[in-house]
């Protein structure tokens, strides 16, 4: 289970309100868990009920509570494509239009039905201060000033398994360069694929100086000591896996030079060759997992955060086989979910494959070294290919071959101010878990250069939509975009209950007027899942509440009811700081979205 579904399933409350002539009863169920470590004490979510706008005559045969699970419709198989588009002079466009782009899956032209356009900045939280009418028995809300509160969160992921000594030194202390920029409205955060050196987001310096200066290489299989023959990760593959013929005569020929063996002993020399290369592999893919399976992580914990979200990869590459290349398409679909840009730098550098292997360990072994150095140029660039195709996948950046990490960095953790998000979905797709290329093309590609994802794997079941739904409500609440789909207006005010308690009410008021409704048993239904949610100054969740609106309208209720609005209110027990509410709201028959942000300073 991820951390933001963590995150979803332990402290979210939610209630089922049954409308009847407007009266609304609630109930409370089911809560977040917090996002992996640091997270912030729990505070308590104070339920409260939703009042019509307008008042009706009440009709006890329309009233009812129960808890249920909410139920929710979603499209499924629904193929996210994150594409960036760059004029001659590499500057991102926004001004393309849905018809300009074509999808083709398998060579196949798809329809596309999801078109929009992100822009860098258009995330940021508004910071809404705006006072409701006070319940009966609270003390009149103070109007709190506006807060400064983060609007980017970067987490540097450190390769710390693949980078030497040298590589790791040098991107380590640009980074140090780099960060020193940081800004109030952001946020860092450092981690290592090796594990062992993490820091959570925050906007201290020293914590991220001092961070950085830990970091060391920390190979987890491979061993300083030479093998007899030496071989390569990629090398040993290709023995393996692919049975090549010239590679294992190149590891055979350097194990009987290494072992001192005559022409007689070749089979011996043949069978240490494939012992060395099978250790080799194995070794290397568990290296290969743990790096990605850390940069997932990232992804997951970048993704509880507010607002856009970057994650930058430092490592110099590695190579994944083919029966790995899944796990690296968990990541980018991962991130594409989670509306989360990964870029990339390669820490090598300006580099050139020196024939024999690194000129630092030149090879005894001359025989050998001609055919081998095919071999290192074909590994360097596949290794590298595994970054490329994580940030192309993602609407992030590649920076490689230049020896200029600074403006490296630089790039890498800027979002693109601009790029598409085109969606569609497949036809007669097969639940074989197969790969699909994907090619994206412009109808007027005059000097126009595109990135995009590269392909899928197909599912090997059918989504449930009852899930899918709850995702997309999830990762609107852990976004910063705003949604206007449904008309909801955001107010938020405190009360000082003592100099070290207060209570942030969250007023959410729904007009109903562009709800869709489905007619059956004579009443007009639709439910409404409303969500509040509550984020420190540094983004760091600590607690929501959702409650479900289940609506079963008369004719003339709803006649009534359109011309009006509900109000739904939630209170949370805090400390005096200062908070980001992020406030989702969504219903079932339309499948429509309201989201928006809040803040509040509590002195």
């Amino acid at each position: 289970m991820s951390a933001r579904e963590h995150v979803w399933h332990r402290y979210l409350r939610s209630c089922t309100i049954h409308i009847g002539l407007l009266v609304l009863l609630v109930s409370y169920f089911g809560g977040f868990r917090s996002a992996l470590a640091q997270t912030a004490a729990p505070q308590t979510a104070t339920p409260q009920t939703a009042t019509p706008q307008r008042a009706a005559d009440k009709n006890p045969a329309e009233m009812s509570s129960h808890d249920t699970p909410a139920t929710f419709k979603a499209k499924v198989n629904l193929v996210l494509v994150p594409v960036v588009v760059r004029d001659s002079q590499g500057r991102p466009m926004g001004t393309l239009r849905q018809e300009d782009f074509q999808v083709f899956d398998k060579g196949k032209p798809q329809v596309i039905t999801k078109f929009a356009i992100e822009k860098a900045g258009d995330q940021a939280a508004e910071e809404k201060q705006q006072t409701s009418a006070v319940a009966p028995g609270e003390r009149p809300a103070e109007k709190s000033a506006s807060p400064a509160m983060p609007e980017r969160y970067v987490a540097y992921v450190f390769d710390d398994v693949h980078l030497t000594f040298g590589d790791l030194a040098q991107v380590r202390d640009a980074t140090d360069r780099h960060l020193a920029s940081l800004e109030a409205v952001d946020r860092a955060a450092i981690f290592s694929t090796s594990g062992q050196t993490n820091l959570d987001f925050t906007d201290d310096h020293d914590k991220l100086h001092q961070t950085l200066l830990r970091l060391q290489p920390r190979p987890i299989s491979r061993s300083q000591v030479r093998d007899c023959p030496d071989i390569s990760y990629y090398m040993a593959d290709m023995i393996q896996n692919r049975s090549d013929s010239q590679a294992l005569d190149a590891a055979t020929l350097e194990a009987m030079a290494c072992m001192n063996l005559d022409p007689t002993q070749r089979p011996m020399a043949e069978q240490a060759a494939k012992a060395v290369a099978q250790r080799v592999l194995s070794n290397g893919e568990h290296e290969t997992r743990v790096s990605l399976g850390v940069f997932k992580d990232a992804v997951r914990r970048i993704s509880a955060m507010p607002g856009p979200r970057n994650v930058v990869l430092l490592s110099p590459g590695f190579f994944a086989p083919n029966d790995l290349l899944v796990f690296k398409t968990d990541v980018i679909e991962r991130a594409i979910h989670s509306n989360v840009i990964i870029s990339a730098l390669d820490a090598r550098g300006l580099y050139t494959i020196s024939p024999g292997g690194d000129a630092s360990q030149t090879s005894p072994f001359a025989l050998t070294a001609g055919l081998k150095a095919g071999y290192q140029t074909e590994s360097a660039l596949v290794e590298g290919d595994v970054l490329a195709e994580l940030a192309e996948g993602t609407g992030g950046a590649f920076f490689h071959n230049s020896n200029d990490l600074d403006a490296g960095l630089k790039r890498v953790a800027t979002t693109p101010e601009y790029y598409y998000v085109l969606g569609f979905s497949p036809q007669n797709l097969k639940l074989d878990g197969s790969f699909h290329k994907l090619k994206v093309t412009l109808k007027d590609t005059a000097k126009l250069n595109l990135q995009a994802r590269r392909g899928y794997y197909a599912p090997r079941h059918i989504a449930d939509p009852e899930e899918m739904a709850k995702q997309e409500i999830e990762d609107a609440v852990f976004s910063r975009e705003e949604l206007h789909d449904i008309p909801v207006e955001l107010h938020t005010q405190f009360f000082k209950l003592s100099d070290e308690n207060a209570r942030v009410a969250v007023l959410a008021r729904v007009d109903l007027k562009q709800m869709r409704y489905h007619k059956a048993d004579g009443r007009n239904k639709n439910n409404l899942t409303v969500v509040s949610a509550l984020f420190d100054r540094n983004g760091n969740y600590i607690t929501a509440s959702e409650k479900i609106i289940e609506m079963r309208l008369r004719d003339e209720t709803l006649e009534n009811k359109q011309r009006s609005a509900i109000t739904v209110r939630t209170s949370f027990d805090v400390k005096p700081g200062s908070y980001v509410v992020r406030l989702v709201v969504r219903d079932t028959e339309g499948q429509q979205m309201a989201a928006q942000n809040g803040a509040v300073e509590i002195p």
